[in-house]
């Protein structure tokens, strides 16, 4: 049996299912799913993150919380701690970057939240002098402290997508068309969660909604408010959501997400309003949305290619430079991806955001 199979029998189980339910199993089956097979980074996986593509995004990551850490007193015992850390290069070059600020390392206690296996022993061997720990859950999180960054985390959680029709929703299911799998709708019913939506949709317009964003946004957010520190979430989309974003990404290629379910990167574009609404909720501050590029310019990454920069010529020198391109051009990453910053009410915004 393989994950297409498995699937198709819930589906005559069970009826139709849920994105978010599809998305979980193709993700985390623990038989078949993607993250827990296989490490999908890299030129030779399925998609490639911003810190594979040049050390200078988590430096410069790295940079911003120290200075957060240092306008906020220099808590002497914090969390530095990372969701969905990849194969920690992003964790590693953070490090690098603050080696040199006193004090900075000694205090910190390095956390991953990662639920895969195969993703985790790599993180263990990238990370290997630093001795990080790992937590199933963000409950697990210290109450301390916590200075964070999620880089294309949140765009991997599982989403449920509904169909405006009148002032009702239609849920967009998978079932079965014979031995294959397809897209239908569910009844018209009223949904709560959306009741502010119908001011700015249309009949037919579809909607994605994220629960499962909103119970992690809620535990970081309470740990900043009560005991300080500063999130740096990176991911690409919007403010609302709107349109169909639900993508699959095989061999850095899209494919059709139900052709070979288990062995493509299911993701959405992040929703970042009602990321920033629940932290608001749990008494922290947050930043405006801010383009990935603009942020990375304010804390001077042009500067930092030019340092690189000197010494290299020939393949080396055009391969930073099509790096510092693809990190902050508003036709490459620089305008899809958005810096959404936590941060407790009494202190200043993080480097690079805005109030």
């Amino acid at each position: 049996m393989n994950l297409k199979d498995h699937l198709l029998a819930q589906i005559a189980l069970n009826g139709p299912m849920s994105v978010a339910d599809f998305m979980t199993e193709c993700l985390l089956n623990p038989k078949f799913g993607y993250y827990t097979t296989r490490d999908p980074l890299g030129a030779q996986g399925d998609f490639i993150t911003a810190p594979e593509i040049s050390q200078m995004f988590g430096e410069l990551i790295g940079l911003s919380l120290a200075q957060c850490w240092i306008d906020q007193g220099k808590p002497d015992s914090f969390t530095l701690a990372e969701l969905g850390p990849g194969r920690g290069t992003l964790m590693e070059d953070i490090l690098r970057a603050t080696r040199s600020v006193p004090g900075f390392h000694a205090a910190a206690e390095i956390v991953l939240f990662e639920a895969s296996p195969a993703l985790r022993d790599r993180q263990a061997q990238t990370l290997s002098i630093h001795d990080p720990r790992w937590i199933d859950s963000l409950t697990e999180l210290p109450e301390a402290p916590l200075f964070l960054v999620a880089n294309e985390f949140f765009d991997a959680l599982p989403i449920r997508q509904f169909l405006r029709d009148g002032d009702g929703w239609h849920e967009r299911l998978i079932g079965a068309e014979g031995e294959s799998l397809a897209f239908g709708l569910g009844p018209n019913t009223s949904q709560v969660a959306l009741a502010d939506r119908i001011t700015d949709t249309e009949d037919g317009d579809l909607v994605e909604l994220c629960a499962a964003a909103i119970p992690i946004l809620t535990v970081i957010a309470g740990r900043i408010a009560s005991y300080g520190g500063t999130a740096l979430i990176v991911d690409y989309g919007d403010w609302q959501s709107l349109g169909d974003t639900f993508q699959a990404l095989q061999s850095h290629e899209r494919v059709d997400p139900l052709q070979a379910p288990g062995h493509a990167d299911l993701t959405a574009h992040v929703d970042f309003e009602p990321l920033a609404l629940a932290a608001r909720a749990a008494g922290c501050a947050h930043t405006k949305l801010t383009p990935q590029g603009i942020f990375l310019e304010r804390l001077g990454i042009t500067a930092r290619a030019q340092a690189l920069a000197s010494p290299l010529g020939g393949t080396e020198l055009e391969t930073l430079i099509a790096a510092h391109r693809r990190l902050t051009h508003p036709e490459e990453m620089g305008n899809l991806f958005k810096v959404l910053g936590l941060y407790p009410s009494y202190a200043a915004p993080p480097p690079g955001l805005e109030p």
